[in-house]
């Protein structure tokens, strides 16, 4: 074999072996995702290289692989208690955008995406230009919650930390997060992939809601 067919031989087998690297640490992450319910993927991928050994960075898998591995390992180990504890959440979740109907709320994250589980909140983005709105409305409403803030990516080039408040509800926990009325227009920088998070209003919901139903008879899993 000549030199050119060896270093050629080398790089693929050198790839595959990167890829196979990454598929392990994907599938690892998404395990202790969904069995620990760690939902920061940088943690998950921390704790999968260490579990496994695996240090090179080439060989880290991208957030959406994870997400992605997350989704199969829910489907075939979790199956239909993930589904009754998505669609208990997804319930919810419109229950509250209708609660916080003045706010022009929209649901975010694993509910929305279909990744949630037992141990996934509700998280919701509402609008407002006036800081005290949401926890006076939670305040009238008898609600007792817990301030944060949360760091946000608005876009490449403008970061925001908006306040956030976490509270519980129906046996779930909410967590929400305040942003001015102009975040309608444009919805934040997702941590898997850092493009605008996917968002849904009441009425978005409620048609994926009716979706889910549909499917689960099709399933003959009414």
């Amino acid at each position: 074999m000549s030199d050119a067919r060896q270093h050629a031989h080398a790089h693929l087998h050198a790839q595959t072996r990167v890829r196979e690297r990454r598929q392990r640490l994907a599938h690892e992450a998404a395990r202790l995702m969904a069995e620990g319910g760690i939902r920061d993927f940088q943690m998950a991928k921390r704790k999968a290289a260490q579990r496994l050994g695996i240090h090179d960075d080439a060989s880290l898998p991208r957030n959406r692989e994870i997400e992605d591995a997350l989704r199969e390992y829910q489907r075939l180990f979790l199956g239909d208690s993930q589904l009754t504890e998505l669609r208990r959440r997804r319930e919810a979740a419109l229950r509250a955008l209708e609660f916080f109907a003045a706010f022009e709320p929209r649901l975010v994250g694993p509910v929305l995406d279909g990744t949630a589980d037992a141990h996934s909140p509700v998280a919701l983005h509402l609008h407002s230009d006036d800081p005290d709105a949401v926890p006076r409305w939670l305040d009238e409403h008898g609600i007792p919650a817990q301030a944060r803030s949360r760091h946000l990516r608005l876009d490449r080039e403008r970061d925001l930390d908006a306040p956030a408040w976490l509270f519980g509800a129906e046996g779930l926990a909410f967590d929400a997060t305040v942003l001015p009325l102009d975040g309608l227009r444009q919805a934040p920088l997702s941590g898997v992939d850092e493009r605008p998070m996917r968002r849904a209003s009441a009425s978005q919901l409620r048609a994926l809601l009716a979706e889910d139903e549909i499917a689960g008879y099709e399933a003959g899993t009414p």
